[in-house]
């Protein structure tokens, strides 16, 4: 009797590891939310690279509804967002070490916050509190000359460095990073 319990657990068993493997194979370009990525180059080779999923607006109201104001937001969809420097850099004038980040914003009508975050690997919704912030750092807001359907992650090179962009809906939030 013991023995169908047994073979049932191994064949469930093996079902869980094979629908595991075919999550990591999902293809995530087919996601309502697609995987995108903005990299700037900066002198010497070194680079900050930002993955993130770009949600679509679909004629709702975002910003102030879907995002609330004053609310951390993480920034994309799916997976948390995540910001790569290969060197040490300032965004908008904090310095941010060489490493691997999560990013968060803080909209509001007239001023953004960028959060970095210490802490990486967790999901979009996860912030993982203001002990674990590095930096949070003010962001321009400007309106876009037209409706962006796509949230968009830019990284504009801009001197000796590039502008960090963030534009969905109606509104742009940017800073500066060298």
């Amino acid at each position: 009797m013991h023995k169908p319990i047994i073979i049932g657990g191994a064949l469930l068993a093996s079902l869980a590891l094979a629908g595991v493997a075919l999550l990591a194979r999902e293809d995530k370009s087919s996601r309502p939310s697609p995987p995108a990525k903005a990299e700037c180059k900066l002198a010497d080779g070194k680079t900050v690279t930002i993955d993130y999923s770009s949600p679509r607006a679909k004629g709702r109201k975002i910003f102030g509804s879907l995002v609330p104001y004053g609310q951390v937001w993480r920034a994309g969809a799916n997976e948390a967002t995540s910001l790569v420097t290969s060197s040490d850099i300032t965004i908008g004038g904090k310095a941010v070490p060489a490493g691997k980040y999560t990013i968060f914003t803080v909209p509001d009508e007239d001023k953004w916050t960028l959060v970095i975050s210490k802490k990486t690997g967790e999901w979009g919704t996860a912030y993982p509190g203001p002990d674990n912030d590095l930096a949070r750092i003010d962001m321009k807001v400007s309106k876009t000359s037209a409706p962006v359907e796509n949230f968009t992650i830019t990284l504009d090179p801009a001197g000796n460095g590039c502008t960090l962009k963030m534009e969905w809906e109606n509104t742009r939030a940017s800073v500066d990073i060298k």
